[in-house]
């Protein structure tokens, strides 16, 4: 069978799962860790770096560092969210080709798709080396409460990755399937998800046989522990302003920096009561004097901080629980996801609003990589009985005369589903209407966003409110819509299928998938020849220690000389094709100095 795997792109950091004979499993990176940061950057060199090592170069590198990559993913350029990410990030962000959103790195632009994709492949690279085989296809999360461009984004980047989506899930559902699995249960869940960069909650029905229903999902797809981070740096920033009189966020490294600090501050304070933020040497003065940082920073005052954004986040649950029909004492099961429910405050506040403790038994940087794994294996495997019931996050509807935005599918409403209504013309004599498909919660339709539009034409003449038209939108099981208009009167009819935009064309995809693919082979050439570089360095090395011995015992001999000078040559050549960066030759000249090893401690062994 196939195998699939899960992967949850988070804002802050990554993970991938598998299922392997029938238990989802987290596939651990090279250096023995379950997640992986969400940053790429690109060196002096132009070499990209993704992961841990992107990581800790990026105060030295911080213009050329992409952290958070997540929370702009199919954006429009003049989104409030893009402005806030423009004003705070230390690296640069531009306006793209479509009024999507760019970024520079090395005086190169990328799309965000792209960088995701890096991430991705990251992601694709660590199952793979794990498992001993190509994978192809996965099952990638996404917040709740993204729109239909941010999940075709989102679809793209693992696209460009070199991968199959084969689903895009929800990510409390994903943590649902996880915390559900094979336990046989009957529960009302609430999945509180509270992460790096977005908050959602969504309701759940897990019902025995494995049906996963939710019944309503909301969130915030820009509020996230880097909104938490930001409120740290503004107080340091503020502190250091009053002291000194310098405005700390003007350079990018001491930016940066702060950041660093911050994150590694509020984590912290989960554990322990007040921690010390300490970076010497954060800037000169205009008189050319190193100046340091030292602040206390206690969790009282983490909490005053950032006591309006988790108040957001039960602002949310509260309506979710209205719009759910539900009261708090239905809720069977509070299950807590994400990086940022570790915090002590957050804690306190789900349990005050449900009313009950939470759940911390699914642990909240993996939970969501392994739904995604168990969704993935089921999509492949026949005999896994599981259902999966989701709903659309956003209402959809159409833009009707007056810039009112008219709802056909409300939000929450279980897919795949369809709904009919009929409008009438608002003009005399109009032949022609304009079908403008929009997704959202807002009355006005300029406050929503447009997924497509179309235009039903040939409408015979006829005074205004007399032509009626029948619109119907549909949406299957992943989430595609396709809205069709007919005249009832003449049957005449026009359709579309809205595939939401990322902002990419075909042709820039396709450029990015062979960027990618190429990117991915100077990587693997690299690896393996540091890889052989290593074996081979080690073996040079021992057989050098063995050198003087060897020469004293077999000297005398000229077979032993020959030996000698052979040994030598071969170490030459070892060394010569490490100077090329040649991995064949390096590959080809261990086997030779194993044997030579061997044979040198085989005479040094008979003295």
């Amino acid at each position: 069978m196939e195998k699939v795997i899960g992967i949850d792109l988070g804002t802050t950091n990554s993970c991938v799962a598998i299922v392997e004979n029938g238990t989802p499993v987290v596939i651990p990176n090279r250096g023995g860790y379950k997640t992986t940061p969400s940053m790429v950057a690109v060196t002096e060199a132009g070499k990209r770096l993704v992961g841990h090592i992107a990581k800790r170069q990026a105060i030295t590198n911080a213009e050329n560092t992409v952290y958070a990559a997540k929370r702009l993913i199919g954006r429009k350029w003049n989104s409030p969210q893009v402005k806030n990410a423009v004003a705070t990030s230390s690296y640069r962000i531009v306006e793209g080709p479509h009024n999507d959103v760019r970024i520079v790195l090395r005086d190169k632009e990328f799309s965000v798709p792209e960088i995701s994709a890096m991430v991705l492949q990251e992601m694709k690279v660590i199952a793979e080396d794990y498992l001993g085989e190509t994978v192809s296809k996965a099952v990638v999360t996404v917040p709740a409460y993204f729109n239909d461009n941010q999940r075709q984004a989102t679809k793209d980047a693992g696209e460009i990755a070199g991968l199959d989506v084969i689903r895009i899930i929800n990510e409390p559902t994903a943590a649902a399937l996880s915390y559900g699995f094979g336990r046989n249960i009957e529960k009302t869940v609430a999945v509180y998800d509270f992460g790096g960069g977005t908050f959602d909650i969504s309701v759940l029905e897990i019902g025995a046989h494995g049906v996963f229903k939710v019944i309503a999902t909301a969130g915030d797809t820009f509020l996230g522990g880097e909104d938490i981070d930001a409120r740290i740096i503004d107080w340091l920033v503020q502190g250091f302003k009053e002291e000194h009189g310098i405005d700390l966020r003007q350079d990018r490294m001491a930016l940066q920096r702060l950041k660093d600090a911050a994150e590694k501050a509020k984590c912290e304070l989960s554990s322990v009561r007040e921690t010390e933020v300490n970076l010497p040497f954060i800037i000169s003065s205009g008189r050319n004097e190193a100046l340091h940082l030292q602040r206390t920073l206690t969790r009282q005052t983490l909490e005053e901080l950032s006591d309006d954004l988790i108040e957001r986040t039960i602002d949310i649950c509260r309506q979710t629980l209205d719009d759910a029909k539900l009261d708090k004492d239905e809720i069977e099961e509070v299950v807590l996801v994400g990086g940022m429910t570790r915090m002590p405050k957050i804690q306190q506040s789900v349990q005050q609003f449900f009313e009950k403790e939470p759940n911390k038994g699914v642990h909240p940087d993996e939970v969501v990589a392994l739904g995604a794994a168990i969704q993935g294996s089921a999509l492949v495997d026949d005999k896994q009985e599981m259902v999966l019931l989701d709903v659309t996050p956003h209402a959809l509807g159409i833009m009707t005369f007056g810039s009112y935005f008219e709802e056909l599918i409300p939000q929450n409403t279980t897919v795949p589903t369809h709904r009919t209504k009929i409008f009438t013309t608002s003009r005399d004599n109009q032949t022609a209407v304009k079908i403008l498909v929009m997704q959202g919660e807002s009355q006005r339709a300029e406050e929503n966003e447009l997924l497509g539009e179309f235009i039903l034409t040939g409408l015979r003449r006829a005074a205004k409110g007399q032509v009626e038209i029948e619109v119907t939108f549909e949406i299957n099981a992943d989430g595609i819509v396709s809205v069709r208009a007919k005249d009832l009167e003449t049957g005449l009819e026009q359709s579309i299928q809205v595939t939401a935009t990322s902002g990419l064309t075909r042709e820039e995809i396709k450029t990015m998938m062979d960027n990618a693919k190429d990117d991915l082979v100077d990587r693997r050439t690299s690896e393996e020849f540091e890889a052989a570089k290593q074996e081979a360095e080690k073996l040079i090395a021992e057989i050098e220690k063995l050198f003087p011995q060897v020469q004293q015992i077999v000297a005398s001999s000229d077979f032993g000389r020959d030996a000698i000078e052979k040994a030598k040559a071969i170490v030459d050549k070892a060394r010569a094709a490490i100077e090329r960066k040649d991995a064949a030759a390096v590959k080809e000249q261990i086997e030779g100095l194993t044997r030579t090893h061997r044979m040198f401690k085989g005479v040094v062994a008979k003295t």
